[in-house]
């Protein structure tokens, strides 16, 4: 690539040393001799100084990565595999655009709407498209957020292990308006130690996260100013009806008999 853009080693070193300044961080700066050990002696560059040359170069973070065998947008499948207890935001960001994505391209005209189906049956036909024509056709952007093992907060309403997607500009916490529990807003709070999902009640400068009263979970009250940002409004979850170790449970419980 360097030499693609007609760049000699110190030109890359010159580069490299204006981007130190305005950084203010000297691990920006890159060395002939340095250059010249990550090209020929398969040197692994420290995070700041692939910062650097993907400047120079025109390149993606990701490209970078990518050539030493660190696919970033493999990080997704692991995080599929990886429960933790805790709630957190969870990034659904593609970092290569040309990462294929199946899509329903033709639906079954003869599906009926009205009843309850399997979506494979709804889907004539799919296809692939990429990942940055989905990105251009999203109207806005939003959060999505894993509901910990542990937190029961809004059960059952919101399960354990969920997946919610957080709507960014709906962060004004409404008084009124709802009917029901169904209809009653979902809030992404972000604490001092973590993040919370719940009902939300502001009072001046104190909010309340409000937890269904079926989890026996207590409120809990928070300054505004110090301890709590409400992140969005949740406008979406996939949500687990079974709890995931149910399924092996019941396995185990309806298994034959072994003879003796």
């Amino acid at each position: 690539m360097r030499l693609r853009l007609q760049l000699g080693l110190r030109d890359v070193q010159k580069l490299s040393a204006k981007i130190a300044v305005k950084e203010k961080n000297k691990r920006f700066h890159i060395s002939a001799a340095r250059l010249a050990q990550i090209e020929n002696d398969n040197a692994i560059p420290s995070v700041f100084k692939i910062f650097t040359l993907a400047a120079i170069y025109g390149l993606s973070f990701h490209e970078i990565l990518t050539s030493y065998g660190v696919d970033s947008d493999r990080t997704h499948r692991y995080r599929e595999e990886i429960k933790l207890s805790a709630t957190r935001p969870v990034s659904a960001e593609l970092h290569n655009l040309n990462t294929k994505v199946t899509i329903p391209v033709r639906l079954d005209p003869t599906f009926k709407w009205e009843t309850t189906q399997l979506i494979n049956r709804v889907v004539a036909f799919w296809g692939e498209i990429p990942a940055a024509f989905l990105l251009e056709c999203s109207p806005k952007q939003h959060t999505y957020a894993y509901i910990g093992l542990e937190d029961n907060t809004m059960y059952p309403l919101l399960r354990p292990g969920s997946l919610v997607t957080i709507d960014g500009e709906r962060r004004q916490v409404a008084s009124d308006g709802w009917n029901n529990e169904y209809e009653r807003p979902i809030y992404l709070v972000e604490l001092r130690d973590g993040y919370l999902c719940g009902w939300c009640h502001v009072s001046e400068s104190h909010i309340t996260i409000l937890p269904h009263p079926i989890s026996k979970a207590p409120p809990r009250i928070f300054s505004l100013a110090t301890e709590a940002e409400v992140i969005g409004q949740v406008v979406a979850v996939a949500m687990r009806l079974v709890p995931p170790q149910a399924r092996t449970t019941q396995a185990r419980d309806t298994a034959l008999p072994t003879q003796s």
